[in-house]
């Protein structure tokens, strides 16, 4: 079943099964259904056809997921932007996509306030909050839906990448690559019907509602859905809401942890902990372990071009294989290569590149990236990595984000890991600077834990313990905070900047 086919099927089943719950309003799955109907009758009773695309500006909550479903019902295409972006990067989104309809959320108004033309450009225009226009509609028991059939290769959900370098690219995601992501994730992170979701990540990005929400809902279970991350109401709600399955970037994971309130809560309902945009230090899946030893650990590594699902760790190797990225999720094939797209043997640097069903359709009206993307069905990741003799991935890291220090190579991430074993070091990022002898050389920016001081002179004395000479960073910044895109991860180009 396609996911609205799914969620039609359910919405019979379990009628009153709560399907989404946000500040205390739950939804069942017979009501979800029937909103997301009406609002995709709306757009048919508007002339709307297949593959046109309806722009989402939404702060988390359930009628997000709402208006997901609605245009996967219709066959719509949706597309959900960052609600972080500025005002000229949602407008080259909304332009570049040729958007025809646009809902939104009123507190976005002010941003939207320096786009007159822009918004006065759509044929349809729903708000949530002050007019309420879009609630009228999914209340409006007058709209009726006219059930069309969805073809699988319909583009169902077009997410822009974060842009990191030129402008960012629409990523086309077809019905099929929704639903076979929703399959592998429910088969990955076995899940059921009983599970109860929390969400903290932004779902305008496809990690929180590609490979969480939706397989959630394909498999009968409850989304808890909070408007951001907040410490403090994050604990409650894993308390409060008998959260069975979480999922964090590792930075949530540190703050929740060097909480003393963690260590108090009832979690007895709560069996997976997931994690992914970054890899996990050792020392807090540890931490994470010692505390919660009959709770499950498993990372996450995908991108928005594969819907996002490439591999996962799961919880047996969690601590055996810190820094690992894990085998393939179902039904998906991974392989590193060289510059000639050639397999290469284990503990080899090459490509990470990915064959499955939930590798997008292309880059939305640019032809020449989508053909440098994919090939042959593989789709090149961009990512550098190695598999070890057992078959498992690991990350060593953008080709971009590599730093070439006279002729050596040195990945960050294997410094940052390091500087991560600094008890004193709540978070780290490492970046190349431009050298006259080396050509680059590392730079270590680090944010210090609450209280804790540090030296340049410390953090390098504690690095040369474990680094050859060439990797030790030259230079070492303490900063308040990392730069970091809505997904969690950190923002090098900033710090480059």
């Amino acid at each position: 079943m396609l996911v609205s086919e799914r969620l039609a099927y359910l919405a019979k089943e379990q009628p009153s099964k709560i399907i989404t719950s946000f500040k205390g309003r739950e939804t069942s799955y017979e009501d979800l259904f029937e909103q997301a109907k009406r609002l995709a009758g709306y757009f048919q009773s508007k002339g709307y056809e297949q593959e046109d695309i309806i722009a989402v500006y939404l702060i988390n909550s359930d009628y997000f997921l709402t208006c997901y479903y609605a245009c996967q019902l219709g066959g719509f295409t949706i597309l959900p932007i960052n609600t972080k972006l500025t005002a000229p990067e949602v407008d080259y989104i909304v332009t570049h996509s040729e958007a025809k309809a646009f809902i939104y959320d009123a507190r976005l108004k002010n941003i939207l306030n320096d786009l007159p033309e822009t918004m006065d450009s759509f044929e349809d225009v729903l708000c949530l909050g002050q007019e309420d226009t879009l609630l009228r509609v999914l209340n409006d028991e007058n709209l009726s839906f006219n059930e069309v059939k969805v073809d699988a290769n319909t583009t169902t959900v077009i997410f822009y990448t974060s842009g990191t370098t030129g402008k960012p690219k629409g990523v086309m995601l077809s019905a099929a690559n929704v639903r076979a992501t929703a399959k592998l994730y429910v088969e990955a992170l076995e899940l059921n019907s009983t599970d109860r979701m929390q969400i903290v990540a932004p779902l305008f990005h496809c990690a929180a509602s590609h490979v969480f929400s939706i397989p959630v809902i394909y498999a009968g279970g409850t989304v808890v859905i909070e408007e951001g991350f907040s410490p403090e109401q994050t604990m409650d709600t894993l308390e409060q809401e008998k959260i069975t399955v979480f999922f964090g970037v590792p930075a949530m994971y540190s703050i929740l942890l060097n909480s003393s309130k963690m260590e108090t809560l009832d979690l007895s309902n709560l069996r997976l902990f997931t994690y992914g945009a970054a890899p996990m230090p050792f020392e807090l899946i540890r931490k994470v372990k010692s505390l919660f030893p009959e709770v499950k650990v498993q990372n996450i590594y995908g991108q928005t071009e594969n819907s996002p699902a490439a591999t996962t760790l799961k919880d047996h190797y969690a601590l055996d294989k810190v820094g690992s990225v894990g085998e393939p999720v179902p039904g998906t094939q991974v392989q590193v290569v060289d510059e000639h797209g050639i397999p290469l043997s284990p503990r080899q640097v090459g490509e990470i590149v990915v064959k499955g069903p939930q590798v997008m359709k292309g880059y939305l009206k640019n032809e020449e990236a989508t053909r440098q993307a994919i090939r042959e069905g593989w789709l090149y990741t961009g990512d550098l990595g190695s598999m070890d003799e057992d078959g498992l991935l690991y990350i060593v890291d953008r080709k971009k984000d590599m730093i070439i220090r006279g002729g050596e190579n040195v990945y960050p991430i294997e410094v940052e890991e390091v500087l991560y074993e600094i008890p004193e070091v709540l978070e780290a990022a490492v970046i190349g600077i431009p050298h006259k002898v080396y050509g680059e050389v590392p730079k270590a920016f680090v944010v210090l834990k609450e209280g804790q001081e540090l030296t340049a002179e410390d953090v390098w004395n504690k690095c040369s313990k474990s680094l050859a000479k060439y990797k030790l960073p030259v230079e070492v910044e303490f900063i308040d905070s990392l730069p970091r895109n809505a997904s969690g991860k950190v923002l090098k180009t900033t710090l480059r900047n």
